[in-house]
């Protein structure tokens, strides 16, 4: 449920030229992110434009399932209040990770893309078993009449600002520090489906969310939260449940379950924008449904007062 006007997603052979790009995989878009796209949009010639590769390099070289805390689609509509026009993504595959950085700058940033700056972290590589790095882009891009911008990595008073801090907070249930690293609060969302049934029978229906498998959850158990329905322009108060059923079925996969406290309203195919805000408790197993029907009663209870509270 994006408010900003989205900008294209786009492959790189269908993106206006020519452009300002800011290089980099830019994933939790946190203040470090940020202070590259800057280089890009302030004064720049050419379009300004974030470029990134998809999926992950990891994913296709090493078989790692790499998450995302944003998706492309959310990234777009993250980016366009920075003033970025479009939002390039590069196919990884292993013919591109095959190339040298000398031809990947010359193929992909000068001749497709019409590169007029460049902006990178000081970290940055690229190029055949990561062969380039700023040094080396700076170099090329030189022989090509363009600028390029290295900005330095971004520290505060608990260490260099990475995408790695902001899942890690998440993994913990750590929202508040998750919000502080990305300077705005993390979100999700997910169609409603069909589920069980057992939340409405023991009086707590909930909304079972199918969310797309790549992107990035927070730890395991029970969480107040903020809930958007449909086109309702006031968040709803929630209590979510992320992970699987230790007792109803322990072999159950990991689901989200959300009930939204003091509504009844139809959900079925509704697609729901989830801002988690603080972890209640951790996952628990009960003797019973009574226990758990009464534990519910509590975690709906102590998520009314953190909301109300926010």
């Amino acid at each position: 449920m994006c408010t900003a006007t989205l900008i294209p997603l786009c492959p790189p052979q269908q993106a206006r030229t020519p452009t300002a790009l800011a290089l980099g995989s830019f994933d939790g878009l946190h203040a470090g992110h940020r202070r590259v796209i800057e280089a890009v949009v302030n004064n720049a010639p050419g379009v300004p434009t974030v470029v990134s590769f998809w999926p992950h390099p990891r994913e296709v070289l090493y078989g790692e399932p790499r998450l995302r805390l944003d998706l492309p689609s959310e990234k777009a509509c993250l980016l366009a209040p920075l003033g970025v026009e479009q939002l390039v993504l590069v196919p990884f595959d292993r013919a591109l990770a095959s190339l040298s950085a000398e031809t990947f700058v010359k193929q992909m940033l000068i001749h497709t893309l019409k590169a007029e700056r460049i902006a990178v972290g000081a970290n940055f590589r690229f190029g055949r078993n990561r062969e380039g790095d700023t040094t080396t882009l700076q170099q090329l891009a030189a022989a090509a009449g363009v600028e390029v911008m290295v900005l330095p990595i971004l520290e505060d008073t608990e260490g260099r600002m990475s995408s790695s801090r902001i899942r890690s907070a998440l993994s913990e249930g750590d929202l508040q520090a998750a919000t502080t690293l990305m300077g705005r609060p993390y979100r999700f969302r997910g169609r409603v489906v069909s589920g069980r049934g057992l939340g409405r029978k023991l009086g707590w229906p909930t909304a079972n969310l199918q969310v797309d498998g790549r992107k990035f959850l927070p730890g395991l158990g029970v969480y107040a939260a903020w809930a958007s329905v449909k086109d309702e322009s006031k968040p709803l108060a929630a209590v979510m449940n992320l992970g699987p059923q230790p007792t109803v079925d322990p072999t159950s996969p990991s689901a989200v379950e959300v009930h939204l406290l003091d509504q009844q309203m139809d959900l079925e195919g509704c697609e729901i924008l989830v801002e988690p805000i603080q972890r209640l408790r951790g996952q628990q197993r009960f003797a019973n449904l009574e226990e758990l029907s009464t534990q519910i009663g509590r975690d709906a209870d102590l998520a009314r007062s953190k909301l109300k509270a926010r």
